[in-house]
């Protein structure tokens, strides 16, 4: 049981969380056009990022039996795109983190964990629906998270902690700085010491609410 709340712990920690629907427009100078944020060398762009909102909104859709209910799915999950950019940089932090300590994570311990995880829910896409409401991971993402949930709690063995330990986060924040983590000042900026985004106070960012809209920012 105590192997169980843990787990559920670090996803929600670790997961991209599930938010609405709002559009950002600005204007400024972007250091990296088109980029939604730059860990180390590679560049998570806004196209990528509206993708993974898109999958999540698609599979919320799916899931729901008409408009109302998705409405309110879309209303529960109110920063959907900021919490998504999170768990793509977090991602890219941790596997940083993990690599540095030597970690790696099989595709063979990926299978084993849903496996035992489908068990437990009742069937695999009981799974899927469950991480979804619970953690804003569409159902093609499943495995990503699941290597990520995996590389999370063997760093946190090697370190001879746990995901709730300071020693655990100060391998996330090292990770944080040594790549350097950039985002695009419309998503906030990115907290190295809790190796977490922030939101940033910029006065010519604004907030536009579009009615039907399935691109939230």
């Amino acid at each position: 049981m105590h192997r169980r709340n843990r787990r559920r712990r670090t996803a929600l920690l670790l997961s991209a969380a599930i938010a609405a629907a709002p559009l950002l427009t600005a204007c400024g100078n972007d250091a990296h056009p088109g980029a939604a944020a730059v860990v180390g060398d590679q560049r998570i762009t806004v196209s990528q990022l509206e993708n993974r909102v898109n999958e999540v909104r698609a599979a919320q859709r799916a899931a729901v039996g008409d408009e109302a209910q998705y409405a309110q799915a879309v209303a529960r999950t109110g920063s959907l795109t900021r919490d998504t950019l999170h768990g793509m940089v977090l991602d890219r932090v941790l596997h940083q983190a993990a690599e540095d300590a030597g970690v790696t994570v099989s595709r063979k311990e990926i299978q084993q964990m849903r496996s035992g995880l489908e068990q437990q829910a009742g069937g695999a896409e009981a799974l899927e629906t469950a991480w979804l409401q619970e953690y804003g991971v569409a159902p093609e993402r499943l495995d990503e998270n699941l290597r990520l949930q995996l590389e999370a709690q063997k760093l946190a063995a090697a370190l001879g902690t746990d995901t709730s330990r300071p020693e655990f986060w100060k391998a996330l924040s090292e990770a944080s700085e040594k790549l350097d983590v950039d985002l695009n000042p419309r998503y906030g900026t990115w907290d190295v010491e809790k190796s977490s985004r922030v939101d940033a106070k910029t006065p010519w960012v604004r907030e536009v609410t579009a009615a039907g809209a399935q691109q939230p920012a």
